[in-house]
């Protein structure tokens, strides 16, 4: 659908995946400057919207998912992850309750999905999913303080202290944008998105990834929790080994005045070691890249990204994952 706020001055529209929003509005460079000095908001209303009704929601998450539900307090944000029985990601839930439902935010075009999987999954269990993107939009809101809107939307504030995303009714999101300043595109978005290493599923995620590729484990999945789809995977890697490839950011050649595609080829000596995941121009850091390579890439290594060389800045470590064979050898 498309946003009534890509009527504001200076809108441009964004393509795929971020289609329906605006990708800036003149000038993304001073978007990002006013974001990070928290002011201004981003139209994320083309993301899926979830809400989950029922008392047994937050038990029904937790037994499915990577993250620890079955005590989440009220107002409190967090994400969590969805894994087929194999440890590969199919979703990733940006969660938060209101006391009486969990609301998500989910990837364009997967709620229904996502609602779906809960409902085939919640068997006997008070649990109502459904997908309310038609009636909610989500839009995040940049600076320490809570708006005004705190008073009569739901507010997720996200635990790093960047801002809030809004779940304000699709009605008044006009008026949101019409009585709010600073507008900022998705392109601004995503440029602070990949310079905090933060992974995107569509993105960084393909049909092979498992959370310790991408370092989700930090945000998004407990290590000390029941039983959950996809678990034995992440216990072996977590235990015993190391996941096969690694996320990297990558701090592209200047010159170059193009950015590498999506899913272009990451080369080391000539060699396709990886590939690009999303790629942004940053105001401080310049052009800059996410890439998933092989583990075994040297860090160090300068890489060609799509035919762009390319210095690497570590995000998973190589040695990431197998902490108690490490014990074992260290007290062997």
């Amino acid at each position: 659908m498309r946003s009534p706020l890509l009527d504001l001055p200076g809108a441009v529209a964004a393509e795929a995946p971020d289609e329906g929003v605006a990708a800036h509005y003149g000038n993304p460079h001073v978007e990002q400057r006013e974001l990070v000095a928290g002011r201004g908001f981003v139209d994320l209303s083309h993301r899926g919207v979830l809400r989950i009704g029922g008392a047994d929601r937050l038990n029904l998450l937790h037994s499915l998912t990577t993250q620890h539900l079955s005590a989440l307090a009220p107002h409190t944000a967090t994400e969590t992850l969805v894994l087929d029985p194999n440890g590969r990601i199919e979703h990733a839930l940006y969660l938060v309750d209101d006391g009486e439902a969990l609301w998500a935010h989910v990837e364009p075009g997967t709620a229904e999905q996502a609602a779906a999987f809960l409902t085939k999954m919640r068997f006997m269990l008070d649990v109502d999913p459904v997908d309310v993107t038609d009636e909610y939009a989500v839009v995040f809101e940049a600076g320490p303080t809570a708006s005004a809107e705190a008073a009569r939307v739901l507010v997720r504030e996200l635990p790093d202290g960047t801002g809030r995303e809004l779940f304000l009714p699709r009605a008044e999101l006009a008026e949101y944008g019409r009585t709010h300043g600073h507008p900022a595109g998705v392109w601004a978005d995503e440029a602070l998105r990949i310079a905090a290493h933060r992974p995107r599923l569509g993105l960084e995620v393909d049909q092979r990834t498992i959370p310790h590729e991408l370092g989700w484990l930090d945000t998004a999945v407990h290590l000390n929790k029941g039983c959950y789809r996809g678990q034995e995977t992440v216990a072996r890697v977590e235990n015993l080994g190391h996941p096969p490839r690694r996320l990297v950011m990558l701090h592209l050649d200047g010159t170059e005045e193009r950015l590498p595609a999506h899913g272009a080829a990451v080369l080391h000596d000539g060699r396709e070691v990886g590939a690009v995941t999303s790629a942004a121009r940053h105001y401080e850091l310049g052009p800059i890249a996410l890439a998933v390579v092989k583990r075994n890439v040297p860090v160090d290594a300068v890489l060609e990204a799509d035919g762009v060389p390319a210095g690497q800045e570590v995000v998973v470590p190589p040695d990431a994952g197998g902490s108690a064979r490490d014990r074992l050898r260290r007290h062997g």
